[in-house]
């Protein structure tokens, strides 16, 4: 892969004296979808954390554009282009709709385009522009997850991380999540996807990586992991089965 949007050479990651991450190597290529797969407890989020710069790696290195961020401040890498929505969605519950949404747009060169990022947003999720006045703490599920996710955007990232998007959310919005994921690759945002979800995540993914205690253990074209026979048994049953629960 010539020049990726994203490269992650070699990076071991803990907490404290626990290792959760070893010798992981990744690529995102601008404009693709990658997704990263694995049992809850592979490091999944780990590696979003340490990418974002929530958490430094113990050792390896992370580039962005070109330019290494592995010791780099998470407000600085918003403000270089990464954005993160974080397993959780971390929404300020007691601000309105469209508090939460401006505070997304604290990097200078969001502030500037404020006004046009919130079009995008209410353009992209209409239920929050009829919310706008609505506390956070006061949406449904599904509703919380497009705010996390609209906040996001508002930064004007050229790569967005995002953290277990259809968690406990009804099929019919599990559904327009992802159509939301081709979406936004459509509009030119580059997408690192963790999701239990390993069926659909699979099927929209131009590159996946299957972590396991850590590891990578597998990669290549989602659609061809997606026919993996071992990649089914291990995880697509019962992932495919919470999904629909």
């Amino acid at each position: 892969m010539a020049n990726p949007l994203l490269e992650v050479r070699g990076v071991d990651a803990a907490y404290g004296e626990s290792q959760a991450l070893w010798d992981v190597s990744i690529d995102v290529a601008e404009g693709a979808i990658v997704a990263l797969v694995g049992a809850n407890g592979a490091g999944k989020s780990t590696l979003l954390k340490t990418v974002s710069g929530l958490m430094h790696p113990r050792r390896g290195e992370i580039r962005f554009r070109g330019r290494s961020i592995a010791a780099t401040a998470p407000q600085d890498i918003v403000a270089a282009g990464l954005s993160h929505v974080p397993e959780g969605r971390g929404l300020f519950t007691r601000m309105t709709v469209q508090e939460n949404l401006e505070l997304g747009a604290y990097p200078a060169q969001a502030r500037a385009r404020m006004g046009e990022s919130l079009e995008r947003a209410y353009a992209l999720f209409p239920r929050l522009a009829e919310r706008r006045q609505q506390k956070a703490g006061l949406l449904s599920g599904g509703e919380q997850q497009m705010l996390a996710i609209g906040r996001a955007i508002m930064a004007q990232p050229s790569l967005l991380l995002l953290d277990e998007p259809s968690m406990g959310l009804s099929p019919v919005i599990v559904k327009d999540m992802f159509a939301l994921v081709r979406t936004l690759r459509g509009q030119g945002v580059t997408i690192l996807l963790v999701e239990q979800n390993v069926h659909q995540a699979l099927q929209i993914a131009d590159q996946a990586y299957v972590l396991q205690t850590g590891r990578i253990v597998m990669q290549g074209p989602g659609r061809e992991l997606l026919a993996d026979p071992a990649i089914r048994k291990a995880y697509i049953g019962s992932v495919a089965h919470e999904g629909a629960a």
